[in-house]
C-alpha cells in the first residue's frame, strides 16, 4: 500500500487579512493590478508576491487535491506575512489568519493542518499568540527568512526559539526578499522570485548552522523551503569555510555538512537532478513533499511526480512518512 501523500508547503490568504495590508503596509508593501487583472504586492514599487484567486478558495484548494491525489495539505501564510505592522496590527495580522486556518482544519481534519504565523518582532505578543495557536491545533510554526531585515538567529528572537524547542514544533523557515534587493535591482527580470527568494533562505539556515541554533536547540526541526534554497548546492564550501577560517568555528565544533541531518527540506524543487542532490544532501530520512500552491510557480502535480520518480526505499518517505514522522500526524 503507498503511503498517504503529505504536501507541508502550500499557502492561503484571507480577504480580511488582504484589507489590513492595504491599509497598514505602506509604504513599503502597497497593492495594484497587473497585467491580468490581478492584484499584486509590491516591496518598495516593484511587484513582489501576486494572490491568486485559490489561495482564497478551500473548496477549490479540496478539489486540487483531490485531482493530483494529494491527502493531506499543511497550509500557511505566504509573505510578507505579519512583520509589516505595529504590535497591533502585526498581532491581528497573524490572528486573523491563524483563526482562518484553524476554522479550515475544523471544517476538514482528514485534509488540513496548518502553520501558525506569529508576530516575531514584538516577542511578548509572539509567545501569547504561539500559545493561543498550539490551543487551536497549529501543527507548527511558519517564520520568514529575515523579519524585516533581521536574521532569525538575532538575540531578540531568543525567547521565541526556546518555546518552539520546548514544544519541539516543526518550522517552516519560508523565503521573503533578502535585504538588499534594491541595490542588486533584482526588481528587473523579477530576480526575487528566481534566485533572490531561495538565497534568503540560504542565508537564514547558514547562519543557524554557523551560529550554533542545532547545539543549542535540541528539538528544532527546522524546514528549509524550496529544497533548502541552495544549501545542498553549498554547503561543502561551507565545509571548507569552518576548515580554513576561523570566523566559521567561532560558535560549532563540527563541519556544516554534520547538522544537516537535523535538518529538514521540502521537494519544491523542479528537476528530477535536482531532487536527487536535494535527498542526498538532507538524507532520505528528511525531504517532505511539498508543492507551494497556488503560488504562480507552485507545481502540485509536478512536484509529486518528481517525488514518485524517487527509488521506491525513498518514495514513500519523501511521499508522507517522513512527515507524519515530524508532525506526528
Amino acid at each position: 500500500m503507498a503511503s498517504p501523500v503529505i504536501d507541508v508547503h502550500t499557502h492561503c490568504l484571507t480577504e480580511a487579512w488582504f484589507d489590513l495590508l492595504k491599509q497598514h503596509g505602506g509604504p513599503r508593501y502597497t497593492v495594484r493590478e497587473v497585467s491580468g487583472g490581478l492584484r499584486a504586492i509590491h516591496l518598495d514599487g516593484a511587484p513582489f508576491m501576486t494572490p491568486v484567486p485559490p489561495m482564497f478558495d478551500y473548496g477549490l484548494r479540496l478539489r486540487t487535491m483531490d485531482e493530483c491525489g494529494v491527502d493531506v495539505c499543511v497550509v500557511s501564510l505566504t509573505c510578507p506575512n505579519c512583520f509589516w505592522g505595529g504590535p497591533e496590527v502585526s498581532l491581528q495580522a497573524a490572528r486573523i489568519m491563524n483563526d482562518d486556518m484553524a476554522a479550515a482544519q475544523t471544517a476538514h481534519p482528514a485534509r488540513l493542518r496548518w502553520f501558525a504565523s506569529l508576530p516575531w518582532q514584538y516577542p511578548e505578543l509572539a509567545l501569547a499568540e504561539l500559545d493561543r495557536a498550539k490551543g487551536k491545533g497549529a501543527s507548527g510554526v511558519m517564520v520568514l527568512a529575515n523579519i524585516g531585515g533581521l536574521p532569525l538567529t538575532d538575540p531578540s528572537f531568543a525567547s521565541i526559539w526556546k518555546a518552539i524547542d520546548e514544544h519541539a514544533l516543526p518550522v517552516l523557515v519560508h523565503p521573503t526578499a533578502p535585504p538588499g534587493v534594491g541595490e542588486m535591482d533584482m526588481s528587473r527580470f523579477q530576480l526575487t522570485a528566481s534566485i533572490g527568494f531561495t538565497f534568503d533562505t540560504s542565508l537564514a539556515v547558514a547562519r543557524m548552522i554557523y551560529d550554533g541554533f542545532f547545539d543549542r536547540y535540541r528539538k528544532l526541526k527546522i524546514i528549509a523551503a524550496h529544497g533548502g534554497g541552495a544549501l545542498p548546492y553549498l554547503v561543502s564550501r561551507m565545509d571548507q569555510c569552518y576548515d580554513n577560517i576561523p570566523a566559521c568555528r567561532e560558535k560549532i565544533g563540527h563541519r556544516p555538512t554534520e547538522f544537516m541531518s537535523r535538518i529538514f527540506a521540502d521537494a519544491v524543487v523542479f528537476a528530477p537532478e535536482v531532487l536527487d542532490l536535494c535527498v542526498k544532501a538532507f538524507g532520505a530520512d528528511n525531504v517532505l513533499y511539498g508543492s507551494d500552491y497556488p503560488h504562480t510557480i507552485g507545481d502540485m502535480p509536478g512536484c509529486l511526480a518528481r517525488v514518485n520518480g524517487l527509488p521506491q526505499g525513498v518514495r514513500d518517505k519523501v511521499r508522507g512518512t517522513n512527515a507524519q514522522r515530524v508532525f506526528g500526524f
